[in-house]
């Protein structure tokens, strides 16, 4: 007799449609973030304030859909995919967005972004030798990252000089973390590598 525990955890379920409810915010959060440029020059209107509610109400579900899963038991290989994929979607957007409107230097945009599809892409060669999971300092990077990202998209960082060089400090926080994270990984994933290729 097969026990609930022993039944196989269906694909469709709260947390996997919290996560590509997620995926589908991206293309609306791009179109308001737009809607509120004029001339090439973000205009830090009602449109803007808009992109924040969707950017918030997007990172909220990413806390919701992991707690969701891990509370009952609705953690899916659907979900290991998909669930990083749309947070890089989402920051990935933002800030692409914010470089093209001058809001950020390319570079950092460009640093993160390499880091980030790099090291998933990097997760899908080694997962034959095992599961690299994450670790701490890779869960506050991707704090770090949405905290400097949102109090970037607010409005009011435009006319508050004190609150946008708070935001740019979180921002370069962010890409340093980033870049040490990302260098953990590398090691990790060459350790685990060469470990599996000995057993």
């Amino acid at each position: 007799m097969t026990s609930p525990e022993d039944k196989p955890v269906p694909t469709l379920n709260i947390a996997n449609v919290l996560t590509t409810l997620r995926i589908v915010m991206v293309p609306f959060f791009v179109w308001l973030y737009v809607l509120d440029v004029e001339g090439g020059e973000p205009q830090y209107g009602g449109w803007r304030w808009a992109a924040v509610a969707v950017f918030a109400l997007a990172m909220y579900t990413d806390k919701l859909d992991g707690d969701i899963a891990r509370s009952r038991g609705l953690i899916t290989d659907f979900g290991k995919i998909a669930d990083p994929i749309a947070d890089k979607l989402l920051t990935g957007a933002a800030l692409v967005l914010f470089s093209l409107y001058g809001e950020l230097s390319w570079w950092a945009t460009g640093i993160i972004l390499v880091r980030e599809w790099g090291i998933t892409l990097m997760r899908f060669v080694v997962i034959r030798y095992g599961v690299m999971p994450a670790s701490k300092g890779g869960k506050l990077k991707t704090v770090t990252q949405a905290l400097g990202i949102f109090l970037l998209l607010l409005p009011i960082v435009a006319t508050i000089g004190w609150l946008n060089a708070v935001a740019l400090v979180v921002m370069w926080f962010a890409v340093a973390l980033t870049l040490y994270t990302g260098i953990v990984y590398i090691v990790d994933a060459v350790r685990l590598r060469t470990q599996g290729r000995q057993a």
